[in-house]
């Protein structure tokens, strides 16, 4: 790792100028520089009690005072610095976090609500419940692959599975624009239909608004879940330790890319469909075969890169990951790469990441692949002790490179 690295580099998915003013790892970068510049001109520290003893190499001691001055900056209270809430705040990246933790945790904070996982864990009656909410605002309402409908009981069941949980029963909450066409409302319906009978859960409560025409966009579904936890397992992405590997399901970022493409803003044609699935079946198969699970997660907004930050961050650890080994068809990354953002950054519905005990890493490799859902599931990484709280990535070229938090919000109204 270099720490003249460029600040695009450091927070992709952002133009240069927001990335300039937002990414607290540029701000750390140019602090450092500033004294860097004075530093380059003095000899290198050395150790005044063994003047024999190997001194550090300059590069090494800047890397040091680099990444203190990041976790300095990571340690400080979040702010919502704004005045008001901008499309950032919903992107599932840097600021998505911070209005998390500084209105909502700030307000609401509880031991139940505080590791801010998929999905609240409960206990009731000497049960284990998990429970979850999301809502879903894709534009447009169809897409490849997909429709607003089967998104969210996707989207619902993969969050109680990831949690655990044995998902059950789904609630559905329609938020609908006057003028909406009635023929295109009973597609989504039949969509959610179709996908809870898949996905083995009901539709069993629910609620219908209809506000004024232009205040809503179609159509909106809020959702809830419930399911049950039947093992004794603790997941969590605060359960990482040195020696994990972590692991993805399949190729990642089918889902962003085809919603973007799907709008038709774009001159861009790309043989690409959401992934859109319920992963409760690849889940279960996991957890029967691989006792040393830590933690799972499905890659919804904010991508992969998102996942293993929040890894690093509650764990206190560094994730470590190649880009070689992180699955991407063709179709996406020469989309991604047309549209200047990263694939890492890309939101899946129907991917996992997974963070499993080293031991362990052969038999959930298999166990994923045994599963439609996973037949391309690959170990792209492993948890290392430091420098804590950082995800640094390997890349193709044979350099490293941090991976931030997601800065700005490239691709709107995914999910």
């Amino acid at each position: 790792m270099t720490a003249g690295r460029t600040e695009q580099e450091l927070a992709p998915g952002s133009d240069a100028a927001e990335t300039h003013s937002a990414a607290w790892v540029a701000d750390a970068l140019r602090e450092h520089d500033e004294q860097a510049r004075h530093a380059e001109l003095q000899p290198n520290p050395r150790d005044e009690r063994n003047p024999g003893a190997p001194q550090p190499a300059a590069g090494t001691v800047r890397e040091e005072q680099v990444l203190e001055r990041i976790d300095r900056a990571r340690r400080s209270r979040p702010r919502v610095k704004e005045q008001r809430i901008t499309m950032s705040h919903g992107a599932g990246g840097k600021a998505t976090r911070t209005l998390v933790e500084a209105i909502f945790l700030d307000a609401f904070r509880n031991p139940l609500l505080e590791p801010l996982e998929d999905a609240a864990q409960l206990q009731i009656n000497g049960s284990r419940v998990a429970l979850t909410t999301d809502s879903y605002v894709v534009s447009p309402l169809f897409f490849p692959g997909g429709n607003i409908g089967d998104l969210a009981v996707n989207g619902t069941v993969n969050d109680l599975s990831v949690a655990g949980a044995v998902p059950l029963y789904l609630s559905a909450g329609f938020i609908l624009e006057e003028g909406f066409e009635v023929d295109d409302l009973r597609r989504i319906v039949a969509a959610m239909r179709e996908a809870a009978a898949a996905a083995g859960v009901q539709v069993v409560t629910g609620d219908t608004k209809v506000v004024q025409k232009g205040k809503a966009d179609g159509c909106y579904i809020n959702t809830a879940g419930i399911g049950v936890i039947t093992h004794d397992m603790t997941l969590g992405v605060a359960q990482a330790r040195p020696g994990d590997v972590v692991m993805v399901s399949g190729p990642i970022g089918d889902h962003g890319i085809t919603i973007m493409l799907a709008r038709g803003e774009l001159d861009i044609e790309a043989d690409v469909i959401s992934d859109t699935a319920p992963l409760n079946g690849l889940v279960a198969d996991l957890l029967a075969a691989v006792p040393g699970v830590r933690a799972m997660r499905d890659a919804t907004r904010g991508g992969v890169a998102t996942i293993l930050n929040e890894v690093a961050t509650d764990a206190g650890v560094c994730v470590v990951v190649s880009e070689d080994d992180i699955p991407v068809r063709h179709e996406v990354r020469g989309a991604s790469e047309l549209l200047g953002i990263d694939p890492m950054y890309v939101a899946c519905e129907g991917r996992l990441v997974a963070v499993v005990a080293g031991a362990d890493a052969d038999r959930a490799l298999a166990a994923m692949r045994a599963h439609p859902l996973g037949e391309q599931a690959a170990i792209i990484g492993h948890i290392a002790d430091d420098p804590a709280g950082i995800v640094l990535l390997k890349t193709a070229f044979g350099g490293t490179r941090i991976v931030d938090l997601l800065v700005g919000d490239p691709l709107p109204r995914i999910c």
